[in-house]
Order: C-alpha cells, then sequence, then structure tokens
C-alpha cells in the first residue's frame, strides 16, 4: 500500500490518482480509517455506469446527508463538508472506466467535481483512487 501510505502520510500531495493496489476493500478501508482519514468506496463495476448511478454512488459512499440531491451541483456543495473531525478523506473508485467508458462527459465532469473538491482551499485533504483499467488519462499521477 505505499502509493495510498504515501497519501496518508501527507507525502503525495491530495489528488486524483490511478492506483495499483490490489487489496481487499476492507483491508484499504481499514488502513485509510486507522490513519485517521474518512474513508468512501465506488464500486464501478456493479453499479455506477451511468451518471445517475455514479451519483447515488457516492452520495452513499459518502455518507452525503439526504438533502443531496444527486446532481453534479449538489455533490460539488457537499463535497465541501465531508471528513469534518478526520485527517482526510480517501475516495477508491473501483471500476470507474465503466463510467467513462458508458458515458464520457459524466466521467468528465465527475471527475472535474471530484477535482476541484481535491485541490479546494477550505475541507480536509481529499483524494480520490481510481483502481482498475480504462482509457488514458492524461496528467492524473499513478501511485503503486
Amino acid at each position: 500500500m505505499s502509493g495510498l501510505a504515501a497519501v496518508l502520510a501527507g507525502h503525495q500531495p491530495p489528488g486524483i490518482h490511478l492506483w495499483h493496489g490490489a487489496f481487499d476493500v476492507d483491508d484499504v478501508r481499514h488502513t485509510v480509517e486507522h490513519a485517521g482519514w474518512g474513508f468512501g468506496h465506488v464500486d464501478g463495476w456493479t453499479v455506477a455506469d451511468s451518471k445517475a448511478a455514479f451519483l447515488s454512488a457516492v452520495g452513499k459512499a459518502l455518507d452525503l446527508p439526504d438533502s443531496y440531491g444527486h446532481g453534479f451541483d449538489e455533490l460539488a456543495d457537499n463535497l465541501h463538508d465531508i471528513g469534518t473531525g478526520r485527517d482526510g478523506v480517501v475516495l477508491l473508485w473501483d471500476g470507474w472506466a465503466t463510467l467513462a467508458r458508458a458515458d464520457e462527459k459524466a466521467f468528465d465532469i465527475a471527475l472535474t467535481v471530484l477535482g476541484s473538491r481535491v485541490n479546494a482551499d477550505r475541507g480536509v485533504p481529499f483524494s480520490v483512487l481510481l483502481r482498475g483499467d480504462g482509457p488514458p488519462l492524461p496528467g492524473v499521477t499513478s501511485l503503486d
């Protein structure tokens, strides 16, 4: 988990990263939470193959409030409030390529919204780990 460990220790800046760790989700959750970070998981292999499915899955994964309206604007608004009392938040998105291939526009918007939270000046550090093979993503760093 060296790439993840670097994120959790602050040696790798928050960001959207391709992650190649083949660890069980429960083990990743344990590692992240043991470091004092919040954790969310989106399983793009079984859900999140459309804009609506992704927005629902990420809302559940990050425990967004009931008032979350399942739109990209609402996602952007709610992302700033996650992680209170934590050292940061990691969102593990397995099977991200499912949405990237099914709805390229929705995927691009999702990355833009998540990226704006990554780079926000307020809130705890936020990182997104994209796990699984998919189309090339220029500018997205790769973690081992």
